[in-house]
């Protein structure tokens, strides 16, 4: 590694660190700008959008289905996001981006056209991405970037075995449905297993915390300052490489099977 390159991440870790610290500390006080109760997890209909989500799912999920059948060439997490490198290991979690901190995928968004339809309408969007998660995989507990956003996960594909495919969030022990959405703080700590032979697919939507309007404005701050870090850059152009991966791959094999077909 070249002096430059060591500097740059030398650097990138502190820049991180010290965010960290300044999240935590805002944590309790964005907490108190909160509209909606500080909890580990929520009442999924409290938020009216969710209504449109679990509406249309089977939209979602033939999409989806479409993605899956590339699903070897699809990223794991962490080949976007290094940072995930500690929760994502080999092919076991692999994703496929919408939307990052509030900036779109055109070239993913085009290929699921219903789908980002239905994200656009949520209020507050900052990120969405299909989750796709191998049998018998474990994520190590972690927590999310910041206190001013919610998570929600859109159930597509839940393994029979649900009593073997569960996640902890703070002290709460929850599951999935298909077609039904959960609603929970990532700031809190959380935990996932899949304990079944089967994969796991959500739908991981972040949309900002209903807030006062001085959280709000501390919300506008701390996403801006994010995407001017190492952290958004590198997802944020690691994306834009697999993006152009997949679609040359799907091009490539849709001119082999064109020609391949018989004439007439």
């Amino acid at each position: 590694m070249s002096l430059a390159e060591t500097l740059r991440q030398a650097r990138r870790r502190m820049v991180l660190r010290k965010s960290r610290r300044f999240i935590k500390a805002t944590a309790a006080f964005i907490s108190r700008q909160g509209l909606v109760e500080d909890r580990p997890v929520h009442d999924a209909a409290a938020f009216p959008f969710v209504a449109q989500l679990e509406a249309n799912w089977t939209k979602i999920h033939a999409e989806l289905g479409v993605l899956l059948k590339d699903r070897a060439r699809l990223p794991s997490f962490h080949q976007i996001s290094p940072d995930q490198q500690y929760i994502s290991t080999g092919d076991h979690w692999k994703v496929f981006i919408l939307f990052g901190f509030g900036a779109p995928s055109e070239r993913n968004c085009a290929r699921c056209p219903e789908t980002a339809r239905l994200l656009r309408g949520v209020p507050g969007l900052q990120s969405a991405w299909f989750s796709i998660l191998a049998p018998h995989y474990h994520i190590p507990r972690h927590r999310g970037v910041t206190k001013t956003l919610l998570r929600t996960h859109l159930g597509l594909i839940i393994p029979a075995r649900r009593d073997k495919c569960v996640m902890q969030v703070g002290d709460r022990l929850v599951g999935w449905e298909p077609g039904k959405c959960l609603v929970f703080d990532d700031f809190y700590h959380h935990e996932v297993w899949n304990d079944t032979d089967e994969e796991r697919v959500v739908l991981i939507l972040d949309f900002v915390r209903p807030m006062r309007p001085l959280g709000r404005v501390i919300n506008a701050v701390l996403m801006w300052g994010i995407k001017r870090t190492a952290y958004f850059k590198d997802a944020k152009r690691n994306q834009k490489n697999w993006d152009e991966r997949l679609e040359s791959a799907t091009q490539t094999a849709d001119k082999m099977m064109d020609e391949a077909a018989p004439p007439g």
